[in-house]
This record gives structure tokens, C-alpha cells and sequence, in this order.
């Protein structure tokens, strides 16, 4: 992973993204401590979703539906 200082980083943003395009990851650092602030990653990297587990109910319920159990569009977007 690079580093640039924010100076840097807007003199050379065109260059950054095209670096981000290739799938690098860039951090962003700012301040005399040149603290990373920012993060650059790939927007395809972002659009990989993990399945959403049940939190703390997970292992300790199951749901089962019925064989003959239906519902239709209508009544799943009427309900309240």
C-alpha cells in the first residue's frame, strides 16, 4: 500500500485513481504526525457483500416453512 501526504495526493490525484484501478489501495496521510486519514480502495473491492448472518440470534432459532406456504408480491408489499 502507498502513502501520500494530502499536498501530494491533489497535485497527483488523476494518477492515484488510475493506480486505484488497478487495484492498489492508497492511504492518505495528513498533518505534521502524517497521520493516514483516508483510504482509497477499488469500488469493486466494495461490491463484494458478505451473506448477513443473524447477529446474536444465530444458532439459536430456525424458521421452517411449510411445503404448501405462499405468498404473493401484492401481499408481501401490503403488509404492516
Amino acid at each position: 500500500m502507498k502513502t501520500f501526504p494530502v499536498a501530494e495526493a491533489k497535485t497527483h490525484f488523476s494518477a492515484l485513481l488510475k493506480d486505484v484501478e488497478k487495484g492498489e489501495e492508497i492511504a492518505i496521510s495528513y498533518g505534521r504526525k502524517k497521520e493516514m486519514v483516508a483510504l482509497l480502495v477499488p469500488f469493486a473491492a466494495r461490491q463484494k457483500k458478505k451473506t448477513r448472518g443473524l447477529g446474536s440470534l444465530e444458532g439459536k432459532m430456525k424458521v421452517k416453512f411449510a411445503k404448501d406456504w405462499y405468498m404473493t408480491t401484492e401481499e408481501l408489499l401490503n403488509m404492516k
